[in-house]
């Protein structure tokens, strides 16, 4: 059976669901219709017109992007702009294109991944931890007996995941009191007058794309005609391993020039830009895949002797030097394009257990902006 485009949505969203994306990003999808055929899937950093020449050559009909197609808002799509350009051309090809941005750097194995890999960090954490925004939680009120029922239910209906924990809950007695009308036939209580019945108040973590399937499990398995319950939005951090960057620690204390060394080995990179003094001793190292001088703040108040990220401003490394730590811009495309081999594992592997059967390719087509003249050492444009 040939595979279908919302096959491949449903795969992507449930390794990195789109509630985890940023709230201005626009990961998903951006061009195709999801009851379309998918036969080839091309993984790819960037969809330019060079990557969707080689899906169209390779016989893929899915674009499955890094960086979206569509960023910013289209008031007309026409080949004026080259996002139109490129979304006609996709189109036109009955290629689909797929996008999963800050929703794949804020994972446990996102964009940053590479960098703790080959550093061979320990200790690791989300350098800024990820709030709950793709989570609520639902609280709601049931006789004891019927607690356990109503909990298995939440479950399995996808309430009470916690980081790599299942089945979370916390319940605590209490009393309720209600008045039925005189028509109605309560589980417990009289109708027409006021009653006290002992009650567990029930909470769980529900994400949000399962809060409906969790209400309606609820629904199901209370025993109460009217089912009160509560759904409170969360935005505390402490989402597991979810988060942008990573903050952790070398096994030993290395000099700053072998960690620079270590990354020009491991990284898809023609340079480095390493700031600081190179006989340093590094320890404590914060990453960031991608652009993330936004995060040199965290970086510092998490102790960080070294941060390492792509796209770094001439100012952010300004403070970042004067606060008494050292940077290194390995480069955007390279920190990025080193996590393609880890979200193709990913999800090579989740779509065999859906038994899903396109081919899942990996694009050979570098679309790093820059590179090194070797003669001269300046960057110049790749054309």
């Amino acid at each position: 059976m040939v595979d279908r485009l919302a096959d491949w949505i449903q795969v992507v969203d449930a390794l990195y669901p789109q509630s985890h994306a940023a709230s201005w990003d626009v990961s998903g999808l951006q061009v195709g219709d999801p009851n379309d055929p998918v036969n080839g899937v091309l993984l790819c950093l960037d969809a330019v017109t060079a990557t969707l020449d080689e899906a169209a050559a390779r016989g893929a009909d899915l674009v499955l992007t890094h960086h979206p197609l569509l960023f910013r808002p289209l008031q007309r799509l026409t080949p004026a702009t080259v996002p139109g350009r490129l979304a006609l051309r996709a189109a036109r090809s009955h290629i689909a294109v797929l996008a999963a941005h800050t929703n794949f750097d804020s994972a446990a194995d996102g964009t940053t991944e590479p960098v703790v890999r080959l550093l061979d960090l320990c200790d690791v954490t989300p350098l800024a931890p990820a709030l709950g925004d793709g989570d609520c939680k639902l609280v709601t009120f049931v006789p004891p007996e019927a607690t356990q029922l109503v909990r298995s239910a939440l479950a399995e209906a996808g309430a009470g995941s916690i980081g790599a924990y299942r089945a979370c809950s916390f319940a605590v007695r209490g009393t309720g009191t209600f008045v039925a009308p005189a028509t109605a036939n309560p589980a417990v209580g009289e109708p027409g007058r006021r009653n006290e019945v002992a009650e567990d108040r029930l909470e769980m973590v529900v994400p949000r794309t399962r809060l409906g399937a969790a209400v309606a499990a609820l629904r199901r398995a209370h025993p109460y005609e009217e089912v009160a319950f509560d759904v409170i939005e969360l935005l505390g951090a402490g989402q597991g391993d979810r988060g942008m960057g990573r903050i952790g620690n070398l096994p030993e204390p290395v000099a700053l020039r072998t960690v620079g060394e270590r990354l020009a080995v491991g990284l898809p990179s023609p340079h480095l830009r390493v700031g600081g003094d190179l006989d340093r001793p590094i320890r404590r190292v914060a990453a960031c895949g991608g652009a993330g001088d936004s995060l040199i703040g965290a970086a510092l108040d998490a102790g960080a002797d070294c941060y390492i990220t792509g796209d770094l401003r001439h100012h952010a490394a300004l403070d970042a030097r004067s606060a008494g730590m050292a940077v290194i811009d390995a480069g955007h495309y390279a920190t990025e394009a080193a996590a393609l081999p880890i979200l193709h594992q990913a999800l090579a592997q989740a779509s065999a257990r859906r038994g899903l059967t396109a081919r899942l390719l990996a694009s050979a087509v570098r679309t790093d902006p820059f590179q090194i003249d070797p003669e001269r050492g300046w960057d110049k444009g790749a054309l």
